[in-house]
Parts: C-alpha cells; structure tokens; sequence
C-alpha cells in the first residue's frame, strides 16, 4: 500500500504538466511486475464483504485487477506515461479467466500500455493486465481510461464493447442502495483512491457534482449478483455513465446472468455486460 500511495503523489504533482491529446504522444514499453506470491486473506475477505463475493473459494474474477492496480498506477504515474493520472475515468473492461485461481497460488503479476485511441471526450489508453502461475497464465484483462479534455474536430464515437442486442431491455432482479462514503470504503480496500471517487469537493474538481462510484465496483458487484463463476470464460463490461453517491441503482439480467446491466433513476444506464460460459 506504501507504493501505491506513492504512485498516487506522484502522478498528482506530475498531472499538472502533462498535456492530453498531443498528438506525438506515446506509450512507455516498461512492464511493472509483482513477483509471485499467495494473496493475503485479510484484505481479500474485506474486498469480497464490500463487493458482495462469497468469502471462501477461488479468487473473485476482478480481485486480480485489484491486485495489480499499484503497478498500474506506477506506470500511470510515470513521467513517460503521456497522460495525466488525476481524473482518470475508467470506461470499459474485458476480463478473461483462463481457469480458476485459488488464493494460495503465488500469482505473478505484470501490466503495460496498449495502445492510444482518440475519443470524442479526450483520449483513451488501453491498460493490460496479466496473472501467472508457475509460468501459467492464468488470468488477463484489458481497461480503457479515458483522460477527459477538450478536442479539436469530430472525434469518432468508440464503438460499443458490448453488444447492444445481447442485453436489451433486461428485467430488474434487485436494487441497491449506495451509501455516500461508497467510494472511500471501495478506495480503502482497493487502494483506488482517485479523488472523483472520494468526496463531492474533490470530485468537482474534474467535472462531476458528486463524488462517483468506482466501475471496478460496479462491475465487481453485478458478478457477485450473478455467481456462478466457474465456467466463466470472457467478461466484457462497458461503463455508460457514472453513477453519483449516494445512489440507488437497479441491477437487471437475463434468466442465465450472462447479460447485464446497472440502471438508475429514471431508467439510466450506468452499465451494461455480457458474459460467456463454457459450453
């Protein structure tokens, strides 16, 4: 947690010179890694009590994200690293669970940049992540974050990571009421302290009137909801819109749970995903 918080200081005073949407911008080749090493059970329990996850078993398919995320903010927080780290927004994700990870397997963990793409909101980066045991991989992901700015010229929509048809018009299962504080407990447990999620006045500084909720959580929660993991082999989420604490939300899915979606008031889609099981 010592490097993680680290990472957050030293992109905070580093994001005042960085300058999104240059067009000469590149991406850093290095690739921060974790040597292999068991997960501790402490902080897994209190991630798997927050998020609605069963407390025994194999790993949460998000957990891993959540266990890389120093080195992703290291890299983020680097000088090399073109955009800046504060008021990052997480946008979508992809998860692909290659087999069932048991807490104490020692899992090896590396992640590095993508790739650049212009949005009609900023500029987005695509962030990969990787688990290995043994060798094994075992588990890999891939974010977007987009860094919100102003652009010049009509920039191309991103086109949808979920398919619009495969989720629809789902029918509401529960509803969830989210505490205003959602985002400092979520950020204590993940170390994902980005000041949108933390307080309205630091969320402000970025645009949003309140403070939001966290996508990883978000997503995080919908799959708790849904069980059933194990012959899960793709999740594909997308982040529509955020979702302002406090809140209360609707979690809606097919019969199976393999399409989903997190709505708000007056229908408002905070999230839509599909995911894919073995045959």
């Amino acid at each position: 947690m010592t490097s993680l918080s680290a990472s957050l200081v030293r992109g905070a005073l580093s994001s005042p010179f960085k300058r999104a949407g240059r067009p000469d911008a590149t991406l850093p080749p290095d690739r921060p890694t974790r040597p292999a090493a068991p997960v501790a059970p402490g902080p897994l329990a209190a991630y798997a009590r927050i998020c609605g996850f069963r407390e025994s078993g194999p790993l949460p398919l998000t957990y891993p994200h959540v266990l890389a995320f120093p080195l992703t903010m290291r890299l983020m927080a680097g000088r090399a690293f073109p955009l800046p780290v504060l008021g990052l927004v997480h946008t979508w994700i992809e998860i692909t669970p290659h087999r069932a990870v048991q807490p104490t397997e020692p899992l090896e963990l590396a992640v590095y940049a993508e790739g650049l793409t212009p949005h009609r909101r900023g500029t987005e980066v695509t962030m990969t992540t990787e688990a290995r045991v043994a060798g094994e991989l075992v588990w890999e992901s891939r974010s977007g974050y987009l860094s919100r700015h102003g652009t010049t010229g009509a920039a191309a929509a991103a086109p949808p990571r979920v398919d619009p048809a495969a989720v629809g018009e789902l029918p509401a299962r529960t509803e969830w009421t989210l505490p205003g504080d959602l985002g400092r407990r979520y950020g204590a447990v993940s170390g994902d302290r980005n000041p949108i999620h933390l307080h309205p006045l630091t969320a402000r500084l970025f645009g949003f009137p309140r403070a939001i909720a966290h996508g990883m959580w978000t997503v995080a929660r919908c799959l708790a909801e849904a069980g059933d993991a194990a012959h899960i082999r793709c999740v594909r989420a997308e982040f529509r819109a955020p979702v302002l604490l406090p809140a209360t939300v609707t979690y809606a899915a097919d019969a199976t749970g393999n399409a989903f979606a997190l709505r708000g008031a007056e229908g408002r889609v905070h999230l839509v995903g599909t995911v894919t099981r073995a045959s």
